[in-house]
């Protein structure tokens, strides 16, 4: 199954938002634990599971409800690691953060749904990107690009707004917008209709350029229960546009998708 642009293009949006500041937490006693120990105190681990509606792949128009388990951990603010990857601050100056990332494609297997007979699958590969962001207040925006190597070998650029407030000391509300940019191969990969997936599917041939691929607009709310537990739920919809809308595999342009979460912050 293909993953979404909230999961495939920027990885971190899937991160879960800190629902509330941290208690104050007293360092371990080096005299029993070590630096060793004091070290590991520097983590903040986030465990949950839930659950996600998605599309059967990018451009059905039918879905599918699968469970989503969830580990992320944080060291001291430059570094992240959850199930999109790794992300490592690379430098910062002011309202201006530059971060390195490591995550991975998870491709499109051919039986993910009847519409995809014939075309073959998409494999897993490596990406390898960047991102800048610079923060004025309650608002972020964003730009990314992120290479895969292997599966697709395409390459994704992402730019975007994101709004986020605390209303109260335990509810955290925001709101995003993005567009994605797609090459020649990402977009072939996933899109396009060559000659022998022609004869196998009975689709038409489609060459899928470069361009822009989809928009996307998504809302989320996370609530503190308790000082460790806490909830998150996220909606949204992308809508492919360009030769990704065109393609003859795509059955509905607008794919809506919803997500709920619940976690143990230690």
């Amino acid at each position: 199954m293909a993953v979404p642009a909230i999961k495939q293009t920027h990885a971190a949006d899937f991160a879960i938002a800190e629902p509330a500041p941290s208690p104050v937490y007293q360092a371990p006693d080096p005299s029993r634990f070590g630096l060793i120990g004091q070290k590991l105190h520097e983590w903040n681990v986030i465990v949950g599971a839930g659950a996600m509606i998605e599309a059967k792949y990018e451009g059905s128009d039918e879905f599918e409800v699968s469970p989503v388990p969830y580990i992320s951990a944080t060291f001291g603010d430059w570094l992240s690691v959850d199930p999109g990857g790794i992300e490592a601050k690379v430098y910062e100056t002011g309202p201006f953060v530059f971060s390195a990332k490591l995550g991975y494609e998870t491709g499109r297997k051919e039986g993910d749904a009847d519409e995809l007979d014939g075309l073959g699958d998409v494999d897993f590969g490596v990406t390898l990107g960047g991102k800048a962001a610079a923060k004025f207040g309650p608002a972020e925006f964003f730009g990314s690009v992120e290479k895969t190597i292997g599966g697709s070998d395409g390459l994704l650029a992402v730019a975007g707004i994101e709004l986020t407030q605390a209303f109260t000391s335990s509810l955290l509300l925001g709101v995003k917008a993005s567009a994605t940019f797609a090459d020649d191969n990402h977009m072939e990969a996933y899109f396009g209709i060559d000659a022998g997936q022609s004869r196998r599917s009975g689709y038409r041939e489609f060459e899928a350029e470069s361009g822009f691929k989809r928009v996307d607009f998504s809302a989320t709310a996370t609530m503190a229960v308790t000082e460790n537990w806490f909830a998150r739920g996220e909606g949204g919809v992308g809508i492919l546009v360009g030769d990704a809308a065109d393609s003859p595999i795509v059955k509905d342009e607008v794919q809506p998708f919803g997500l709920v979460v619940v976690g143990y912050r230690f």
